[in-house]
This record gives structure tokens, C-alpha cells and sequence, in this order.
């Protein structure tokens, strides 16, 4: 009866991973907790997950990342990218991936594709280059570079835990890296030689992202206010303009003078020219209304749209919205967006879709990229700012770069360390952590920012199912079932029937809940066929990053959906052929290196 039980709220797992009616995390919380009251595990099984050691190890590979790329570490090794990119698609992708790789093999890739998509997009607009052809490859380069090192992912670091918990011991830093760097160098000769073919060119980074990208030539406007108009006299507040229509002020302009945000007690005066964000609908309302008058020649102008907007000490800037940001799932209204970070949303981009109307009733989501136009001193604060990331403007950040050296040798020694088994990860990266702070790479209230806690409660979630699923024979039934239909296919086909099942299950669901639900499973197989364990383990945990074919598999692939402006289908047409190389050699490689 438990067995049945258990499949059935694994199967719950699956729905609700699938269908995204509620984040992953509070998916893993809400089956523990039903687990618990079910009794399939105990209390204290079901809070085991947050002192597991690979949910604290993870949870310190955050911060680490954080120190690094706070002090500027990365971006040092990104500079390599502006120097030996070339103009070539095949150079510029190898060296971008030849960098990335190696660097995601022991940073969070998750950070190193935060710090380089500003980067990319910058070259891009350097080299008259559309972003779509760099950031697929940007995102494919960190996910398989992650697959070098057990610290690579969160995915590994729990894999290993998992490992523990079979009998089998965690394992060693460089456990795979044999099998990561033939992975990855194959995956990087794809990239470099057959991707660009397949790679759209979407966004074209002229002068003028505001018209070309984004397409707002039709969506900014000058209204004149005639003397004779009920807004002579008002405060922009008091006008209630900008709460009764879909409209954003963006500038005022009185006796040649122009006023910049904030704007919300500038009073209107006769012949003010107010510039703004509306569509052609709301303006006609606004001028029947409100006795104004549209003046159509502003996009006549010489001067290119996004030059009028961006004055002297004004700005305009493309951010991302993280997966740890707290706006998600908000909207720009309930957050008071221009009253918090005195900035005005032009614009939402979310994939190939680009949103310019009603614009504060949108829920922002992990990937979004929001144009955004206010004042310099305000973008700068953007870029401080853990709910965004900025992917222009980064002249403006300031980084600890005198404690780089630091942070790098601080990340060197929890690696040395780890590999040389002088201390556990869990004890070495911890020691890391402590000595960022001491060493001042990181402030401490930067440490509760750096951690992914959407992670940590996902995998702090999914540790009990693993239990439940050993505890009620649901692991071993499985096996059984799984021995009856194949159990006369040669070990090959086994291994690779895992590689493609923990495939599928990763792209529909969590990486690591796809770990959490196969790799037990695949070492009951391998034991009762007498196969060897850790080849069973190896296919899983690679097919668990063999995430290319959407953009919502993996974090990385999604942060580069809105800003590529791609399709959904641009990730089918250039990730299947990856995914299916990585299915032709992977189990192979695993039988010659480690054996069957």
C-alpha cells in the first residue's frame, strides 16, 4: 500500500513540476510535507534535506561564486573574450566557450552567465552582431563546463550526497572530470562548427535598441498642454494621469527646460510639453479628456528615439530578472517600481514576445528583460541591486577589484584542499566562506543574498522523497518492474535507456528532482543485473545537465531566452542535435573510462 502511495505523490511531484502552477521550491515543501502527514517519513526525515551536506554545500558554492564575481574575478577572465573573440562566428563562440567552460567547472554557472551576458551583449554591439548568435552558446558552454567538476552544479553536489546515502561514498572533486572535458570539448566543437547554421539572427544592436528591438516608435509621444487645459496648474500626482490611463511621463519640458524623474510634484504649466509612453488608444482618451493636444512630429526628429530619451544624465537600460529576485511574481503596480527605483518601464521582453501596453498589470518571471529609462544616478543603483540584473550600463558598477587576487586564491585553496581529500568539500568551502568575509571579498549581509534559496529549499525538499521512495520499497519496486521489461537488453542499452529517461525528465521537470527520482532507481538496476553502480550514477547525473532542447530546463537557459529575443523553437532547432550527440557518446564514454 505504501509503494502505491508514494508513486502516487511522486506522480503529484511530476504534475506539479510540469505544469508551474507554483515554483519548484514550494512544489518540494508542499511533497514533504505531505509525505510527513501521510507518514511515509518522520519529522525529523522531513527536515533532514536542510542539514543534509550537499544542501549546505551548494549552499556555500553560492557564496563562493558570489565573492569571485563580486570582486571582479570573472570579469578578468572575461577581458580574454574581448581580445581573442575575432569576427568570425566558429572563433568567437570556441574562445567564448573555451573560457566559460573551465570557469563554470568551479564558479556557480548560474553567476558566470550573470557577469558574461553583459559582456556578450556588449561585444555584440561592438562587433554589429546580433546577441542571438552568442547567447545559446553562452548558455550550452556554462552547462556543460558545469559537468567537469562535482562542484560544477548543484545537481552534482546533490548526486554525491545521494551516493553517501546509497553506500557508495560521495564523490571526488574530479570523480568525472575525465568524462566532463571529452563531454565538453565535443559539445564545443558542435557549437563552434554546426550551431551558427542553426543559431537565428534576431536582435540587431543598432544605435537605436529603443526602435529596432523593442519597437516603441509607435509607443512614444509628445502632448502639448494648452492654456486652456484642466491640467494647467496640477501637480503630475494630483492629475491621477498616469493611474487612469496606460501612460508613463517620462519627461516634462517648460520654457526649455527639461525636468527629469522624479516627476510627480512638478507642477504642468500652459504650453508644457509632456514626453510619454502610451499607446495611440490611451492618448485619444487622454485628449478627449483632458483637453491636450498630440504632437506627432517628435518622431520626425534628426535625433534618433533613444538619444531624445537619454540625455546628459539620463539613461536607458536592459535588465534581467534574475531567478532569485523578489519581484517575481509581482507586478511593476504593486511594487511601485517607478516610486522605489525611480525608473520608468518602457517595455517587458520575455522570449520572442515583446509587451509595451498595460505594462503594470504584467507578473514578472525569471527571465524577463525590462527597458527601463530614469535617471544615471538611478540605473546605478540597478546595478547594486539583487533583484536585477543590468546588461547595459555596467561602465557603471563598482566592483572590489583589489581583492580579486584574493577571492581567486581563496577559491583555489577550497579546491586544492577538497582534491587533495585533505578536508571534506562541505568543511573546505565553508572555510571559504568564513574567510571571504574576513578577507572583506564579501560584506556579511551579502552572504543572504548570494545564497540561491530557491535551490537550497528545492533540494532541501526533494532529500526527503528520495527517503520515502528507499523507505517504502517504491525504489526497489521500480527496479523490479524496470528488470522485467528489459532485463534481457545488454548493459549498453540499459545504461543509455537511463540516459535518455533522466533526459526527458529533465526537461520537463528539475534537474535535481530528475536526480532525486532516477539515481536510486538506476543503482537498484545496476545491482541486481551486477552492473557496476557508478556507471548507472554517471548517466544520470550527465543526462540530468543534457538540458538544451528548452528554454525553461535549466536556469542558465532561461536567462538567456528574453535577452536572445528568442523563439521557443530556436532551443529545439539547436539543442535537439546536442542533446542527441550527448545521448550517442555519453554511455559509451562511461562504459570505456569506468566500465560496465
Amino acid at each position: 500500500m505504501t509503494i502505491f502511495l508514494t508513486l502516487a505523490i511522486v506522480v503529484l511531484a511530476l504534475i506539479l513540476f510540469v505544469a508551474e502552477w507554483v515554483p519548484s521550491d514550494i512544489v518540494a515543501i508542499i511533497i514533504t510535507l505531505l509525505l510527513t502527514i501521510l507518514g511515509l517519513v518522520t519529522p525529523e526525515e522531513s527536515i533532514s534535506g536542510f542539514s543534509n551536506s550537499a544542501t549546505i554545500t551548494v549552499m556555500a558554492m553560492f557564496i563562493l561564486s558570489a565573492g569571485i564575481s563580486r570582486t571582479g574575478a570573472i570579469q578578468i577572465v572575461s577581458e580574454l573574450l574581448l581580445k581573442l573573440g575575432g569576427k568570425r562566428p566558429v572563433q568567437q563562440i570556441f574562445t567564448l566557450g573555451l573560457i566559460v567552460g573551465p570557469t563554470t567547472a568551479f564558479i556557480n554557472n548560474t553567476a558566470v552567465v550573470a557577469v558574461f551576458l553583459p559582456i556578450v551583449e556588449e561585444w555584440c554591439r561592438r562587433q554589429k552582431i546580433s546577441v542571438s548568435k552568442l547567447l545559446i552558446p553562452l548558455s550550452y558552454a556554462a552547462i556543460l563546463g558545469g559537468m567537469i567538476t562535482v562542484i560544477g552544479t548543484s545537481t552534482n553536489v546533490l548526486a554525491s550526497g545521494l551516493s553517501e546515502q546509497l553506500g557508495y561514498g560521495t564523490f571526488s572533486l574530479f570523480q568525472f572530470t575525465k568524462l566532463g572535458l571529452v563531454t565538453f570539448s565535443i559539445g564545443l566543437i558542435y557549437l563552434s562548427l554546426i550551431a551558427p547554421k542553426l543559431l537565428p539572427n534576431r536582435r540587431k544592436h543598432t544605435d537605436d535598441i529603443l526602435t529596432q528591438d523593442y519597437g516603441l516608435k509607435d509607443y512614444i509621444s509628445e502632448i502639448l498642454i494648452p492654456p486652456g487645459s484642466t491640467l494647467v496648474g496640477k501637480t503630475l500626482d494630483s492629475t491621477g494621469l498616469q493611474h487612469k490611463f496606460d501612460v508613463d511621463v517620462l519627461e516634462i519640458i517648460a520654457n526649455n527646460t527639461h525636468f527629469h524623474q522624479p516627476l510627480e510634484d512638478k507642477k504642468l504649466q500652459a504650453c508644457s510639453v509632456l514626453l510619454v509612453r502610451s499607446s495611440r488608444e490611451d492618448l485619444i482618451k487622454i485628449k478627449d479628456e483632458e483637453g491636450v493636444e498630440i504632437l506627432p512630429e517628435f518622431i520626425k526628429n534628426k535625433k534618433s528615439l533613444q538619444a531624445q530619451l537619454s540625455q546628459e544624465d539620463e539613461g536607458i537600460a536592459e535588465v534581467l530578472i534574475p531567478s532569485n529576485s523578489n519581484l517575481i511574481g509581482s507586478t511593476v503596480k504593486e511594487v511601485r517600481f517607478r516610486q522605489r527605483y525611480n525608473v520608468t518601464v518602457l517595455a517587458v521582453h520575455r522570449g520572442q514576445e515583446i509587451t509595451r501596453e498595460r505594462l503594470s498589470e504584467i507578473r514578472l518571471k525569471f527571465g524577463d528583460v525590462l527597458l527601463v529609462q530614469g535617471p544615471k544616478q538611478s540605473l546605478m543603483g540597478l546595478q547594486i541591486n539583487r533583484d536585477f540584473l543590468v546588461l547595459t550600463h555596467r561602465e557603471l558598477e563598482t566592483l572590489r577589484r583589489e581583492k580579486a587576487s584574493i577571492a581567486i586564491g581563496i577559491g583555489l585553496g577550497v579546491v586544492a584542499v577538497a582534491a587533495f581529500n585533505l578536508l571534506p568539500i562541505l568543511i573546505s568551502s565553508l572555510v571559504g566562506v568564513v574567510l571571504m568575509v574576513l578577507t572583506g571579498c564579501l560584506k556579511p549581509r551579502e552572504i543572504y543574498n548570494a545564497v540561491r534559496w530557491d535551490i537550497i529549499f528545492l533540494l532541501a525538499g526533494l532529500i526527503p522523497l528520495g527517503i520515502a521512495m528507499e523507505k517504502s520499497g517504491t525504489t526497489q519496486w521500480l527496479a523490479n518492474n524496470l528488470i522485467a521489461v528489459g532485463g534481457n537488453l545488454s548493459g549498453y542499452w540499459i545504461l543509455t535507456f537511463f540516459f535518455i529517461i533522466t533526459s526527458i525528465f529533465t526537461e520537463m521537470i528539475s534537474n535535481n528532482a530528475s536526480v532525486v527520482l532516477m539515481l536510486p532507481v538506476a543503482v537498484s538496476v545496476a545491482e541486481k543485473l551486477s552492473f557496476n553502480p557508478l556507471a548507472f550514477m554517471l548517466a544520470v547525473i550527465f543526462a540530468a545537465s543534457n538540458s538544451f532542447i528548452t528554454p525553461i530546463g535549466y536556469q542558465t537557459n532561461t536567462m538567456v531566452y528574453g535577452a536572445g529575443g528568442y523563439k521557443f523553437t530556436d532551443f529545439i532547432r539547436v539543442g535537439t542535435p546536442l542533446n542527441l550527440l550527448m545521448t550517442i557518446i555519453v554511455p559509451p564514454l562511461i562504459i570505456l573510462f569506468y566500465g560496465l
